[in-house]
């Protein structure tokens, strides 16, 4: 992709980059795979459900094929465009038989290229989708499946890719772009590649009104607040929390809870993943 900088001709301005797109060659997205995105703003009823979410601008959704169902059926590509959804480049694909669909582009895509889905090994290349027991061992794959036909659930974002590391027992193991290491049935698929448009975790976005035009709203730190609006709140001047740990608005302990609850699945969980502090320090 590419990241690109304007003359500083603002405080705003300065500090900001944008995206190049010289890797997209179509601009408007296929007609009969669009849909509109409703604007919800983060409210259920009216109520906020979801803070520091609203505004945005209007946008289209790109109806992807996460699953690939069409095997052993070549499907050319025909363009890579930019997706408003997400960070990375989807490509629009066409196949033998005339049906087009949008697929997550791997890193070095280009148009023109061929690419198939099958349930036999065939040629090893980027963009190729195959059972994870098929891939050889080290390959870096991305859009891959939880369960069987369930369509790519894991490794989606920009620049992404997780890696096949063994396969034993109807189970393959890989390991996760988070540094988590788990079992996932042999039988699901996943793409060869890497997700499209790695540089897009560098951009600066340098002011809040790039981020409103994203549907992000403003977020207010606790201790800026009075004591009636956060527990964090009060104080005179730069005031530390006061408290043992930090809180949610609503009282509840916040930063470094864990979250996740107990499921089925984590016995397939080999290794948790790295954490952000323990990985910035390494």
């Amino acid at each position: 992709m590419g990241i690109k900088r304007y003359k500083p001709t603002s405080p705003g301005r300065r500090i900001s980059t944008v995206q190049s797109f010289k890797d997209v060659t179509k601009t408007k997205p296929e007609r009969s795979l669009r849909l509109i995105k409703k604007q919800k703003a983060g409210r259920t009823k009216g109520t906020i459900s979801v803070r520091h979410k609203g505004g945005g601008t209007k946008r289209y959704i790109r109806q992807i094929d996460w699953k690939m169902m069409k095997f052993d059926v070549p499907a050319q590509v025909k363009s890579i465009e930019y997706d408003p959804n997400r960070g990375a480049r989807i490509a629009m694909i066409a196949y033998r038989d005339g049906v087009k669909s949008y697929i997550l582009a791997p890193i070095d895509m280009k148009v023109g290229d061929q690419i198939v889905c099958s349930k036999v090994l065939g040629e090893i290349k980027s963009g190729n989708r195959y059972p994870l027991k098929h891939i050889p061992l080290g390959m870096p794959v991305y859009n891959i499946e939880l369960i069987p036909s369930g369509g790519g659930k894991l490794v989606r974002g920009a620049g992404d890719s997780a890696v096949v590391q063994s396969l034993e027992g109807g189970y393959v193991q890989i390991k996760m772009p988070s540094g988590e290491v788990r079992l996932i049935s042999e039988d699901c698929m996943a793409t060869i590649g890497q997700v499209s448009n790695p540089d897009w975790k560098l951009i600066r976005w340098g002011k809040a009104g790039r981020m409103r035009k994203r549907g992000i709203r403003p977020t207010v730190r606790g201790k800026a607040m009075n004591p009636v609006d956060h527990p964090h709140g009060g104080g005179e001047g730069g005031s530390p929390i006061g408290m043992k740990h930090p809180k949610t608005p609503w009282g509840k302990t916040a930063l470094g809870v864990k979250t996740r609850r107990r499921k089925s699945s984590d016995r397939l969980i080999i290794k948790k993943r790295v954490s952000k502090k323990r990985r910035t320090r390494q």
